[in-house]
């Protein structure tokens, strides 16, 4: 199957707003909106493509700056490696192809159709990069001190989960963190159980086995409805597929390396998170001995960041 390096380009002007071009008739996904860029030809760095692409369809100089997200995404023809930077400019953007554009307000980015590869970029604009998964807890007001302590420390995304803990005591605890991330402004699911979720208000996460449990499907809407979230662990891309039908916002995938609770499990590797990550848009975290410095190498496969119990919780209890 052929395979295509496009590089493309988030573009801001002064207010902010984000740069989209829509595509014209006569190309695939006509419509669609999407990150101005184009093909990277033949012995051509992508940041040299960027800047003539950027010049040919927009009628801009850029400057490139850092990476955001490399998305590889399949499609029923070809496969295509999305490479995204961050770019400054100067001149007037002008659809000089004939295609539309417009300035998009961060929070509206999601409301514009988009081609899969493009939207795990808004993601990553937009989502946190590190998903927290919280230790059993020992002592509860230590647990919910190392909690404090890592949302103030930039966790926003944050899944409670505590295997085996008398179910009351449980409950007690999920409400007393779902207000300290509430007060951070962080997002927060419960492991597993929709039921606390819908009690609480919150988010849950889906068990990998309860993605293809039919009942799971016809309690979700009510929960959706919400707007709450719901996320899940995957293992492969059965799962992932499921996830994806299933409206899931968000996914962990792994794990990605071998970790210290499970030293026999080599992990999947990079190459087949990337592989996998090609068969779904949604956003993605990678999971499976990851640490805080993993975001950059985890973002050049396509993950949305980085998901951890040890490593993010032991941020917290610096």
């Amino acid at each position: 199957m052929k395979q295509i390096h496009v590089v493309a380009g988030v573009i801001r002007d002064a207010r902010g707003r984000i740069l989209l071009a829509r595509r014209t008739e006569g190309r695939d996904l006509a419509g669609l909106w999407e990150f101005p860029g184009g093909k990277v030809e033949p012995a051509e760095s992508p940041e040299a493509a960027l800047v003539r692409e950027l010049r040919e369809e927009l009628g801009i100089e850029a400057r490139v700056g850092a990476a955001l997200i490399r998305v590889p995404q399949q499609y029923p023809d070809k496969r295509l490696v999305l490479d995204v930077r961050h770019v400054e400019f100067r001149g007037v953007p002008k659809g000089l192809d004939g295609q539309a554009l417009v300035w998009a307000p961060p929070h509206k980015l999601a409301s514009y159709p988009m081609p899969p590869a493009d939207r795990p970029v808004v993601a990553a604009l937009m989502q946190a990069d590190r998903y927290l998964v919280t230790p059993v807890p020992l002592d509860d007001q230590a647990w919910l001190a190392v909690l404090a302590r890592a949302l103030e420390r930039g966790v926003r995304r944050v899944q409670l989960r505590a295997p085996g803990l008398d179910a009351s005591r449980w409950e007690t605890l999920v409400g007393q963190a779902a207000a300290l991330c509430r007060n951070a402004g962080a997002q927060v699911l419960v492991n597993g159980d929709i039921a606390l979720a819908e009690r609480l208000g919150i988010g849950v996460h889906l068990r990998s086995n309860q993605l293809h449990d039919d009942r799971i499907t016809a309690v979700l809407p009510a929960l959706q409805a919400s707007g709450c979230g719901i996320a899940a662990s995957c293992h492969g891309v059965e799962d992932l597929l499921r996830a994806q039908r299933m409206g899931c916002d968000f996914v962990v995938l792994g794990p990605v390396q071998r970790t210290p609770t499970h030293p026999e499990a080599s992990g999947i590797g990079w190459d087949a998170f990337a592989a996998m990550r090609e068969q779904v848009s949604l956003p993605i975290y990678a999971i499976g001995g990851m640490g805080g410095d993993d975001i950059a190498i985890a973002r050049a496969h396509g993950a949305q960041g980085i998901a951890a119990i040890r490593a993010l919780w032991e941020m917290g209890s610096e």
